[in-house]
């Protein structure tokens, strides 16, 4: 058992062009409220080749990479997968992508159907909001309440696939009500659920209700997008958060992602992946696999061969394309 050398999946990024003007909150005055406050710093191109130096500048053996919508336009459904599909064409990575949809929206099933027949897309996801504290996550519950929204969610599994929820740890209750009444789609709970408080009570809060979700065998967690405006990126100040993920869900139902370029407001992708091979370092070696690539691998659907060999390769065919 060691520091772990081996290949990598980056299994939660964003690529961008902020000039092309079609993420809002990243035009040129846009000021949107954001977990990490200011992030005039983002709106700049983040492009493969970017990922790629950020990787070779942390010792990462980068081999293959997940791209997470990025809040495109909405009276655009398909054309930031089809932007970014171009861009992996070309340039070699992102290996797939996750697209957004309205899930609450009268055309939905026809979006859905789109995405699905398209090669490069393995998930969706729409963020169905959240209480700015768990006090008040009673009275503000999230969209996964709306019988509207669920509906749409109901089609997700007609058209293979999974969702990817992104929501504070206070709404996670719902989101246990929503897998059970759907148990056909996989859902993977991006930035292990914002532990944002890292005080006890936080924590305590935020490891019950992460427990309760990680109880159902079809979610997953990618543990991303956990850096603190308060506090560096350490392994000592992540650790809790890490171990107790893979605690609850095992390391064949757990990710590593650097959320980049957005967590580069609280740290570099060397601070990130180099608290993350810390953490792990007295893992056993699949279970390390598991956590730095397999388990992406086999969650969305990428070629073996990036693990087995360590060298980029294209992805798979579409979810339900057979």
């Amino acid at each position: 058992m060691s520091a772990y050398d081996g290949p990598v999946v980056d299994a939660h990024h964003h690529v961008w062009q902020p000039r092309l003007g079609r993420q809002p909150w990243l035009r040129p005055g846009a000021a949107i409220p954001f977990r990490y406050g200011d992030y005039e710093a983002l709106k700049r191109d983040y492009m493969p080749d970017d990922l790629r130096a950020d990787a070779e500048d942390a010792g990462v053996r980068l081999v293959g990479s997940v791209t997470m919508e990025t809040e495109w336009e909405e009276d655009d459904p398909l054309g930031e997968m089809d932007w970014t599909a171009a861009v992996a064409a070309r340039e070699g990575l992102p290996t797939a992508g996750v697209a957004h949809a309205v899930l609450d929206a009268s055309g939905v099933d026809a979006v859905l159907g789109a995405l699905a027949d398209r090669p490069f897309v393995r998930g969706v996801r729409h963020k169905p909001g959240q209480a700015p504290s768990p006090a008040r996550a009673a009275a503000e519950p999230t969209l996964m309440t709306s019988p509207v929204w669920r509906r749409g969610y109901a089609r997700l599994a007609e058209h293979g696939l999974p969702f990817e929820l992104q929501t504070a740890w206070w709404h996670l209750d719902e989101a246990v009500d929503l897998v059970r009444a759907h148990p056909g789609t996989p859902v993977v709970l991006n930035h292990a659920g914002l532990p944002a408080d890292r005080s006890e009570e936080g924590l305590a809060g935020w490891e019950a209700a992460l427990r309760r979700l990680a109880a159902l065998e079809q979610v997953l967690v990618k543990i991303s997008g956990i850096g603190r405006t308060d506090a560096p990126w350490t392994a000592e100040g992540n650790r809790r958060v890490v171990e107790t993920c893979v605690d609850a869900f095992g390391p064949e139902r757990t990710m590593l992602a650097s959320n980049f370029p957005v967590d580069s407001l609280t740290a570099t992708y060397a601070e990130v992946w180099g608290g993350f091979r810390e953490i792990t370092s007295g893992w056993s070696r699949d279970e390390q696999l598991d956590v730095f690539a397999r388990t992406a691998v086999r969650h969305y659907r990428l070629p073996p061969a990036l693990v087995d060999a360590g060298a980029p390769v294209r992805a798979e065919p579409p979810l339900g394309s057979g």
